[in-house]
């Protein structure tokens, strides 16, 4: 891990790094020493690593709950270079959809194949953040919607540091395999009015996690419309779990 620049706002100490190629984002408290848990953010598609909601959600762990947090771009996102069959899988989609096809279905094909990079790096990442000085072998937990959601459940199934995840804006047909292999709590985020998740594929969803402290926080809206107290609720439940 190489870090290549550090920043200071608000008590929230924010440092850029690259692993293997991999640009990531590392928030601590100022003046953070010892081991303190560690929350994974994993962004939205076509986002990246310092994406509004995830920039808001680094922050308010590291000032209010005194943990660390980090992120990465997905591959072909962000500073990633340019991936190229990953640009044509996307526009085969965009084509099928417009020729009628279901949106579902591609979704998931083309979430499967991201995981199947996205998990080791992943978990890469959290084997370099841990030999901190300032993060340490601490508890982790995970937070991710919409692509974080498809690409999370496989990774947090996987990675046995994870004691619970926040989810959501994701469907059956992408993740069941994996869900039932997730045992954490979980904090699962449903949009009611989802235009790009049908509901029953994102209830679906929830009932295949095998965890047994689960819940479901429904809210009307469409897919990019997740009320803001949500992330209120967001920090009670990793301060409950992390701690």
């Amino acid at each position: 891990m190489r870090f290549i620049s550090r920043t200071s706002s608000d008590g929230v100490i924010e440092q850029l790094f690259t692993l293997d190629g991999i640009p990531g984002v590392l928030w601590t408290p100022e003046g953070a020493t010892g081991t303190r848990p560690l929350v994974l953010l994993g962004h939205g598609g076509g986002q990246h690593k310092k994406a509004p909601d995830i920039l808001a959600l680094a922050h308010r762990v590291v000032a209010e709950c005194g943990f660390s947090a980090v992120a990465v771009d997905l591959p072909g996102h962000g500073d990633r270079p340019v991936d190229e069959e990953l640009d044509r899988i996307v526009t085969e989609n965009q084509a099928r959809v417009a020729a009628g096809a279901q949106l579902a279905p591609l979704i998931a094909e083309f979430q499967a194949l991201v995981a199947r990079r996205t998990v080791p790096e992943w978990r890469a990442v959290l084997d370099a953040v841990q030999r901190t000085e300032h993060v340490g072998p601490g508890p982790v937990g995970y937070w991710g919607v919409s692509l974080g959601c498809g690409l999370g459940v496989p990774f947090v199934a996987a990675e046995p540091r994870v004691r619970a995840a926040v989810l959501g804006l994701g469907g059956a047909s992408a993740s069941a395999a994996d869900a039932a292999r997730v045992t954490v709590p979980v904090e699962f985020l449903l949009q009611w009015d989802d235009e790009r998740v049908p509901r029953a594929q994102g209830l679906a969803l929830f009932d295949a996690l095998a965890s047994s402290e689960k819940t479901l926080h429904a809210n009307t809206g469409g897919h990019g419309e997740v009320p803001a107290f949500e992330l209120d609720s967001t920090l009670r439940f990793f301060g409950r779990h992390l701690v």
